[in-house]
């Protein structure tokens, strides 16, 4: 039925209401629409067409970062108060997104270099190195480097104090090692021994066998992720410079060897 500016009725014997009336939630007020898709401001003027496309992927980037965050705090705080089953079905979730990361790649590069041109000299000196939330990620994974913090440039005190708490944070591998020791093992001299007999005798440590397996993937999928996203740098702009100052695809390229878990690759040595 009709009630004012709004819809009432019942869903499953439960009494439902649509629209605005008593400040009742809408679809666009609940995703905060008008605000959201305010968000997108060119800076090209004339407007370049492509620059929209770069600010939404970018942006849509930082929201999926928000979320890889929020999946794989909670998969560190899982393991650090033992719940195995639930950190490995957070890990995987990130796998899932940390894969739709690289597909976005594709959509990126339908923009062609000479459309990128038209509006990329406005972006200086902003550049990707500068997402807060990415070192969060690799700081949170395991690869910590306090130099990143004082190499910002316009960090808000707010980021910086994220940042820094990142770096004084366990990390994934942090909550792993506990896993391993709550499971007995040694884990200040003979880790590697660890995890040896956890992949040796799966049907005993089966559940630590596939976190570790969970951690694993989402390195790999950074790896990926590093790599595509290198391919795509070159194709764009070859080996000019980046538009903070960095080398551009030279840089990328130094970080292709990161990984976050060395044992668990050294790992498939012994196996």
């Amino acid at each position: 039925m009709s009630t004012g500016d709004g819809v009432a009725g019942q869903w499953d014997g439960v009494d439902v209401h649509f629209g605005e009336e008593g400040g009742r939630l809408t679809y666009g007020s609940y995703l905060r629409l008008t605000e959201l898709l305010d968000q997108q401001r060119l800076e090209s003027d004339p407007p370049a067409h492509d620059e929209l496309l770069f600010i939404t992927i970018h942006q849509v980037y930082e929201l999926w970062f928000k979320q890889v965050l929020h999946e794989l705090t909670a998969s560190r705080d899982a393991m650090l108060s033992g719940e195995l089953w639930l950190a490995q079905h957070l890990l995987r979730r990130a796998h899932t997104i940390e894969r739709t990361l690289i597909q976005q790649v594709d959509v990126l590069e339908t923009m062609t270099p000479q459309d990128f041109g038209e509006f990329r000299h406005r972006l200086s000196p902003a550049s990707g190195f500068q997402s807060v939330q990415f070192r969060e990620i690799e700081f949170l994974s395991g690869a910590k480097d306090p130099s990143f913090v004082r190499r910002f440039r316009g960090l808000t005190a707010i980021e910086k104090e994220r940042l820094d708490r990142r770096l004084a944070e366990p990390t994934l591998w942090d909550a792993f090692l506990v896993v391993l020791q709550k499971a007995g093992f040694d884990t200040d001299n003979a880790t590697r021994d660890a995890l040896r007999k956890v992949a040796g005798d799966r049907g005993h440590y089966g559940a630590i066998w596939e976190l570790a397996e969970a951690l694993l993937q989402h390195d790999e999928l950074a790896a990926a992720w590093r790599a595509r996203h290198v391919v795509m740098v070159e194709r764009m702009i070859g080996t000019k410079p980046g538009t903070g100052g960095s080398s551009g695809a030279g840089y990328l390229r130094s970080r292709l060897d990161l990984r976050y878990y060395p044992p668990l690759w050294d790992l498939r040595s012994t196996l």
